[in-house]
């Protein structure tokens, strides 16, 4: 569902994940939007570029992009060539639940915190990663006893994987995204119940007004209102899930017009918050 942000929601999940292995000359271009699960993009052939919350990344083939729930993102295909991927849904939480204590989607939140979307495999790591998704897809078919859960298997050593490949990694990652416009995106993230205005985040990037919301669409794709309204958003969504009730998630998420917060809620995520908290 898309709103005036120009930001959209797109995709649902009803499984602990969903696995896809796509093969077209195009794929499917979806202007800026977020998930309410976490995404694993892993590139085969092709060239898209991957813009993750005002970074952008370069893919290439078997490099391994993570992206959050609730992070906006947008791919840009190159159309001209084959392209081929595989995108993993996951529910974090159920991988959580039933391993506890294990952490397997940390990798997830250490994307989300440090702006470092993207993960470059080693020969090595390469081989372990084509091997277990060479067994899923080999075990795809099976009606067999314990079918699911041998495929469910499978998914849990691509996340241990994917974990070992970020502790591991010791280089920077090779976002391509403007330093000043990457600070104020953390300020917005760390500032949101508090009141943020266009020349207090110009500030923060050390450029005028009008220079500032310049450089900030064409980094993030969206106007400076546009994508702080959003983020207050999907953080009020994320206080009222975890038990806050509506009027305080609102406040605490910076709106101080109620009706003015669930009319954009209802308008962002196609439901009330009294819906969501039910």
């Amino acid at each position: 569902m898309r709103d005036e942000t120009g930001i959209s929601r797109a995709g649902y999940l009803r499984e602990s994940y969903h696995y896809f292995h796509l093969r077209d000359t195009a794929g499917q271009e979806l202007d800026f939007h977020f998930h309410e699960f976490d995404k694993i993009v892993l590139l085969l052939s092709g060239r898209v570029d991957y813009t993750v919350e005002g970074s952008t990344y370069a893919l290439k083939p078997w490099s391994v992009l993570l992206v959050k729930h609730h992070t906006i993102h947008r791919a840009l295909i190159d159309k001209s060539q084959p392209y081929e991927r595989i995108i993993i849904y996951l529910d974090g939480k159920y991988f959580d639940r039933i391993l506890p204590g294990v952490r397997l989607t940390d990798s997830f939140d250490q994307a989300d915190k440090s702006g470092e979307h993207l993960l470059r495999p080693t020969a090595g790591q390469r081989q372990a990663i084509e091997g277990v998704l060479s067994a899923y897809e080999a075990a795809a078919e099976d009606q067999g006893f314990g079918a699911q859960a041998l495929r469910e298997s499978f998914i849990l050593q691509l996340l241990i994987y994917i974990g070992r490949m970020t502790a591991a990694s010791a280089e920077p990652g090779e976002s391509q995204y403007d330093p000043k416009i990457r600070r104020v995106l953390s300020y917005i993230n760390e500032n949101l119940g508090k009141e943020l205005k266009v020349e207090q985040l110009a500030e923060q990037a050390y450029l005028s007004k009008y220079h500032f919301m310049r450089l900030f669409k064409a980094q993030t794709g969206s106007s400076v209102h546009a994508y702080v309204r959003q983020k207050r958003l999907l953080h009020a969504a994320r206080l009222i899930r975890e038990g806050m009730t509506v009027n305080k998630a609102a406040a605490e998420s910076g709106f101080s017009d109620y009706s003015a917060f669930h009319r954009a809620f209802r308008e962002s995520f196609g439901i009330s918050p009294s819906s969501l908290k039910k």
